[in-house]
């Protein structure tokens, strides 16, 4: 049913080989201006799909549009327009003894598929990338999102065709679940497929798709306050950590705390009260917090309040005995994805570094600094918590694989 969108990205990707740096630069400028001067547009369009979704849903943070996340969002196209290009690189070259010379060049990855929920702005750092990149994209975005992500789509596909540029090698799948069927089936046409979303959504892609997959995972994030760590630090980071942002993947889950600074606890989340953040603290961390936080707020903790992603304000409280314990909690509920340490103790530190498995850790500082945009690669098309081909925040060179060119004078093998 949808191969026909399949086929005019294929054929379509074929042009990008062309494509310079100077054009797809042009391209991204104007689709900075552009996505402003639609904004009437593209916000009349992301309300339509506010209104459908409650304010109290957790995912309703991720959909909604502004003007000032619009302009954020031309800003990171911006930047990312200066980002030297990473396609041509030659990553390596020698001469073997026969005489063949070997170069291994980095090309695109093809035509990249993504599936992804309530987040509009996916659809523009994903053709950003991609088109920087040398890449062609099949975009599969939520019915939460359907009205903002086709107005976007608009908005690139004129800017495309006011550069002379096939407007397929963009294309945005209806939002039915058997789009993604097709999607994650689509041998032949797509070469990667990526999930961005819920855990729900990543398993199902990684368990049902044929296609090779990249996968984003969800954050359940830990930072372990050390028996050494800095209170005001510890204190401006948690609530950081937790609050700027609770719909995104890198916010802050579980507070791990040392037993002896136990007595600390309430100062060290005294803040977060502020923005009604429910906690889930197991049983000495609820004993010490009783009658020191909201009581509304306060809940002892169950087994299931550790090693899930709230994307709410929620958070959980472990506290624990040693580093040691400390390491096998993050251990046993850790997703991978960004995880933090607060001391002093440059040998725990060193030892939290070197014992947790995750895509980005943390020294007294917050995670909230797990993003492309961040790192400075000039957006992401998601933060991988897999060990091959890219980890952590997935930029330009993320996006891209290799091949080797062999050049000869009438060699052959005996």
């Amino acid at each position: 049913m949808y191969e026909n969108y399949f086929q005019k990205v294929k054929e379509a990707s074929r042009s990008l080989s062309a494509l310079d740096d100077k054009l797809s630069e042009a391209i991204l400028l104007a689709l900075s201006k552009a996505i402003l001067v639609d904004e009437d547009k593209v916000l009349k369009a992301n309300q339509l799909d506010l209104d459908r979704m409650p304010k109290d849903d957790p995912r309703y943070d991720r959909l909604k549009l502004s003007r000032e996340r619009l302009e954020l969002i031309s800003s990171d196209l911006k930047s990312l327009s200066k980002m030297d290009v990473p396609v041509g690189e030659i990553l390596e070259q020698r001469t073997l003894a026969n005489g063949l010379k070997l170069e291994k060049k980095r090309v695109p990855l093809g035509v990249v598929g993504v599936i992804y929920e309530a987040r509009p702005n996916v659809t523009i750092d994903v053709f950003g990338l991609c088109l920087r990149s040398g890449n062609a994209c099949v975009l599969k975005g939520g019915s939460d999102a359907e009205s903002s992500n086709d107005e976007i789509v608009k908005v690139i596909r004129n800017v495309l065709k006011d550069h002379g540029v096939d407007p397929e090698i963009i294309q945005l799948l209806p939002a039915d679940r058997l789009a993604t069927q097709e999607l994650m089936n689509a041998i032949g046409f797509v070469d990667v497929l990526i999930p961005r979303g819920s855990q729900g959504l990543i398993n199902s892609v990684r368990e049902n798709a044929k296609l090779p997959v990249i996968e984003t995972g969800a954050g359940i994030v830990h930072t372990y306050f050390d028996e050494s760590a800095d209170l005001e630090m510890g204190q401006n980071i948690v609530f950081n950590a937790k609050t700027r942002r609770v719909s995104v993947c890198n916010a802050l889950d579980c507070l791990v705390l040392h037993k002896n600074r136990l007595n600390d606890l309430p100062v060290l989340v005294h803040q977060l009260a502020k923005k009604q953040v429910e906690i889930f603290a197991d049983d000495i961390a609820f004993e010490k917090l009783n009658g020191l936080y909201p009581e509304k707020l306060l809940k002892k903790a169950t087994e299931k309040e550790f090693g899930i992603e709230f994307l709410d304000y929620k958070m959980s409280v472990k506290v624990v005995d040693s580093i040691d314990e400390a390491l096998d909690h993050i251990y046993t509920f850790s997703s991978k994805h960004s995880e933090a340490i607060i001391s002093t103790n440059e040998k725990n530190i060193e030892r939290y570094l070197n014992e947790v498995d995750a895509a980005a850790l943390y020294v007294n500082s917050s995670t909230a600094f797990t993003d492309g945009s961040q790192f400075g690669l000039g957006a992401e098309i998601g933060i991988s918590t897999q060990k091959l081909h890219a980890r952590g925040p997935m930029g330009l060179k993320e996006l891209t694989s290799y091949k080797w060119i062999v050049r000869g004078d009438g060699q052959v093998r005996q």
